[in-house]
């Protein structure tokens, strides 16, 4: 009896990770210049906009609206960003990761309030804020964590090889290097949870210990909690960009932008 009902349990834990799936549920026009990021938000969407080289002073990068469906509400809610990547959400102010500096808009006008300049970065990419407003922003060139609090940047954490996504989650502070998915305590413990075949863009927790992973080249990942990766979405052979994902937590939708293809695809997660 042990041994069937062990059985079933390994049967049942099997099917329940194959159920796991992306369902297409739209996609928003394709004139979105050059969409790096998507953050969800209670009414719409948030989309970075690079609209120039990845890592270059130019001015021609902003932040786009979205309504919940897809529809583009403001193309250029925000302008005369560089390169903006990231983005973090606290008291109505939009935290924008923008190459060397982390730019403060306010979220009722789409003014640019400040920014804040952190000291020997080049490449600042992805943001997250916990649950006190302490931001924490990636440097993928230097291999850098910065942590911002009260309007000045220190730095966190460093020797992390093309650190990118970060997600805090509680105490912890998840983070994706080149090819692992690393969780830091905050005593600063470091400990690789999981290996991916590709460098991690974005991260999302789905509020069970499990997470949502994109890879920028077209991969995004199921990660459970107990380390195990499953391929929900690849999208390598239609070169088609996964970056750095949004997700809805109360209808697991997750948001994709698309890069070069110029778009945000919407998916329900099953």
């Amino acid at each position: 009896m042990k041994t069937l009902l062990l059985a079933l349990f390994c049967l049942a834990a099997v099917a329940g990770q194959a159920q796991r799936s992306l369902e297409k549920l739209w996609e928003s026009d394709t004139t979105l210049a050059v969409p790096e990021s998507v953050l969800y938000y209670q009414d719409g969407l948030y989309v970075s906009l690079i609209d120039g080289q990845p890592w270059e002073v130019d001015g021609k990068g902003g932040i786009a609206k979205l309504d919940k469906n897809g529809k583009i509400l403001n193309a250029t809610w925000v302008t005369g960003l560089s390169a903006p990547k990231g983005m973090g959400l606290w008291e109505k102010k939009l935290f924008v990761a923008d190459i060397s500096a982390v730019v403060v808009i306010n979220t009722a006008n789409g003014k640019v309030e400040s920014k804040i300049a952190v000291e020997g970065a080049t490449g600042l990419n992805d943001i997250t804020i916990d649950e006190k407003g302490v931001v924490y922003v990636s440097d993928s060139r230097q291999g850098k964590v910065h942590q911002i609090k009260n309007g000045k940047a220190e730095l966190y954490l460093s020797d992390l090889k093309g650190v990118n996504g970060l997600k805090a989650v509680g105490s912890d502070l998840y983070i994706l290097t080149t090819n692992d998915v690393i969780k830091a305590s905050a005593d600063k413990t470091l400990v690789t949870v999981a290996t991916t075949a590709l460098g991690g863009d974005g991260i999302e927790p789905v509020g069970n210990g499990d997470f949502v992973i994109s890879c920028w080249a077209g991969l995004i990942y199921y990660l459970d909690k107990d380390g195990t990766l499953l391929t929900l979405l690849d999208t390598r052979e239609q070169k088609i960009n996964t970056a750095d994902i949004g997700y809805n937590p109360a209808q697991r939708i997750v948001y994709v932008p698309t890069f070069f293809k110029k778009s945000v695809v919407a998916y329900t997660l099953k």
